[in-house]
């Protein structure tokens, strides 16, 4: 089950407070503004700065 619309709508970035969109492969929620790249695990968001992924490119 993808992220819910809903959820998406009220989720922000920790690191920049700025706004997540999902991937292209609904793998995880990125924050264009700090580039960090958050996991969705079991089809909840990982959103633990820590844990988060600097993608490359």
């Amino acid at each position: 089950m993808p992220v819910n619309r809903e959820l998406l709508d009220i989720l922000a970035c920790p690191e920049c407070k700025g706004k997540l969109r999902l991937t292209d492969s609904k793998a995880g929620l990125i924050c264009d503004t700090c580039k960090l790249l958050y996991r969705i695990k079991d089809d909840i968001p990982v959103m633990l700065i820590g844990e988060a992924i600097r993608p490359s490119g």
